[in-house]
């Protein structure tokens, strides 16, 4: 009973180890600090002859021998492509691919690839819309624009209803490379009142590092209206402006409020 425990233990620990992201692919969450010990992780090379001699490789490293191979994954040099082939003619049978993600003591992931911006505080996935016909643009940043690094941005289905999203456009700024992507949510109604919110799903990918991050809001707190389109009289000192030709219509339905500052170069007085 003891060794049925201890065995059923084991199973466990392994299986916590590791989450599928998609087929022959997994993450590894793993913990940053010195004190923490690697994950082990059970690989079997998928094959219905038992009797077949096999062997794994991790790029050109031996690795072990036999259908089965428990892998200590905790930095990442560990992670990477493990590939079990067949003694005698060295065929790949079958692979399995791991990532990291850095986690903290408290299991909180630990972003590296993906920077925060300063307004709002700690946002990674920042999206804003121009009007309310349901396109909107969303944005993230990177401090290096890597080789390697490989972005999905899609929205978590549900009855929200389905988002979707051009390629990634890379644009350099200062010391940070920052990403743009324009979505649409599909059927959307600019006259209806939103019931549930839009949540989409970054998901970053340098190498062998995996970061992601969650941004849930509804479109009505995103919409940040182009600036308006102003004309200045200079006989008379008249000021005349139109609505943004990005706003949505009529604009009887979509009203904007306008406010005007008026700044005195001489006396430097401001009215407002």
């Amino acid at each position: 009973l003891l060794l049925a425990l201890l065995s059923l233990f084991s199973f466990a620990a392994l299986v916590e180890a590791q989450w599928k992201l998609r087929e022959n692919v997994y993450v590894i969450e793993s913990e940053w600090n010195n004190e923490t010990p690697a994950k082990r992780v059970e690989l079997t090379c998928n094959t219905s002859d038992e009797a077949l001699p096999v062997y794994w490789k991790k790029d050109t490293d031996l690795k072990g021998i036999g259908r089965t191979l428990i892998a200590e994954v905790k930095e990442f040099p560990d992670a990477g492509n493990y590939t079990c082939l067949t003694a005698d003619t060295h065929e790949i049978i079958s692979y399995e691919f791991f990532l990291i993600t850095r986690v903290d003591f408290n299991g909180q992931m630990i972003r590296s690839i993906l920077k925060s911006f300063k307004e709002p505080n700690q946002t990674y996935l920042k999206c804003e819309a121009k009007n309310y016909s349901g396109i909107f643009i969303c944005s993230w940043m990177t401090e290096n624009e890597s080789p390697d690094v490989k972005f999905t941005i899609r929205s978590l289905k549900g009855s929200q209803g389905d988002v979707t999203c051009s390629s990634p456009v890379a644009r350099a700024d200062e010391s940070v490379i920052e990403y743009t992507a324009q979505c649409q949510k599909e059927n959307y109604c600019p006259f209806a009142e939103e019931h549930q919110p839009i949540e989409m799903f970054l998901e970053v990918i340098d190498d062998v590092e995996y970061e992601n991050y969650t941004s849930s809001f509804f479109i009505r707190d995103i919409v940040k209206p182009d600036p308006p389109q102003c004309q200045y009289v200079a006989t008379n000192g008249t000021v005349t402006w139109t609505y943004p030709r990005t706003w949505s219509t009529p604009k009887s339905y979509f009203p904007l409020t306008f406010r005007v500052k008026v700044e005195s170069t001489k006396k430097h007085e401001i009215q407002v």
